[in-house]
């Protein structure tokens, strides 16, 4: 059995590079300080928790074995994707993080798969990112932040980028930033920005994509959404409870329901309990293991913690460690 980790973060090389030359890295400033320091741009401060933002690759597989995982799928620290930038300055970002990412694939035989980013800022430049990723990179899709500068991804100017994926057959995994959601300006106490509204971008894309008719129009769309989708499972039946009551804010033919197992779940829940119910609703074949790393501890492993639930079946974990996702990426 091969385990398979498809929420995994990398920082590329490139600005580890920038910040030792004390050089920008396509309009991020380094500020030195406690550890590595942090990233600042567009009034947004990223501060790093953990040196391992920074291994080499030997270092994240010696970090990998250790935690028993067999395959990462890599994806950008989303405060990194450079949305806020003009659109050809973003491009420029997405090539040269994709360039190395596909090379770092290539380089780890057969340990890593690789996600893009992309400009979606400007969605033409995003449909040629992806392409160029999927088909010439070798990469299996696309890491996205649950908004583009203020817009919702329901927008119907996003809706040619998905079906460019969906005929790429492109993964789109979708993870929000703790620096950019609603939570910091309404109640910036407690770490409730990343705890819990993290979870609420979660639960508002998965939200969006369902009751906009996306997953309808394009019904072979792949999409997996971060930390279990966020509430979005457990406000199911409200979702529906509108769709049947308020028949004028219907875009779906079916209620929200209908669409949620259309859509993977990683397992970064919170605990065994919200896991178990995420299966309940959606099955196991629509949930695969996700570890946050390296920002969240595992004791002693995202692939321990799941082997010991004892609330799923063999078949479940099997399925969830890595099945679904050896299916949808074509891992072997």
């Amino acid at each position: 059995m091969k385990t398979i980790d498809i929420h995994a973060h990398i920082i590329p090389d490139s600005m580890w590079r920038a910040v030792d030359a004390k050089q920008e890295w396509h309009g991020y400033k380094h500020e030195p300080g406690e550890g590595l320091g942090a990233m600042v741009a567009c009034g947004a401060r990223t501060t790093f928790t953990t040196p391992k933002v920074r291994y080499s690759l030997e270092q994240r597989i010696k970090d990998m074995d250790e935690q028993k995982v067999d395959v990462q799928v890599l994806s950008i620290h989303t405060p990194f994707v450079g949305y806020h930038l003009p659109p050809e300055q973003g491009l420029a970002l997405a090539r040269e993080f994709n360039d190395e990412v596909s090379a770092t694939v290539r380089r780890s035989n057969g340990r890593l798969a690789g996600l893009a980013t992309l400009p979606v800022q400007d969605v033409n430049l995003a449909i040629n990112e992806l392409e160029r990723a999927v088909k010439q990179l070798g990469l299996k899709g696309a890491s996205l932040d649950t908004q583009v500068n203020g817009l919702e991804w329901d927008e119907p100017k996003f809706l040619p980028f998905f079906k460019a994926a969906e005929q790429l057959g492109a993964l789109l995994f979708y993870h929000p930033q703790p620096q950019n959601n609603f939570l910091l300006k309404r109640n910036p106490r407690h770490g409730l920005n990343n705890s819990l509204g993290v979870i609420l971008d979660d639960a508002i894309v998965t939200a969006a994509l369902i009751c906009s008719g996306v997953l309808e129009k394009c019904p072979d769309l792949k999409v997996c959404i971060a930390h279990g989708g966020g509430p979005a499972c457990f406000a199911m039946g409200r979702m529906d409870r509108g769709w049947h009551d308020r028949p004028a804010t219907r875009s779906t033919s079916l209620p929200p329901s209908a669409y949620q197992k259309k859509l993977y779940y990683d397992t970064v829940t919170g605990d065994e309990t919200a896991l178990r119910f995420l299966i309940d609703q959606v099955g196991a074949d629509r949930v695969v293991m996700g570890s946050d790393w390296p920002f969240v501890p595992w004791h002693p492993s995202p692939v321990t913690w799941i082997e010991n639930r004892n609330s799923l079946t063999a078949a479940e974990k099997e399925r969830i460690l890595w099945k679904n996702m050896a299916e949808l990426l074509d891992i072997r």
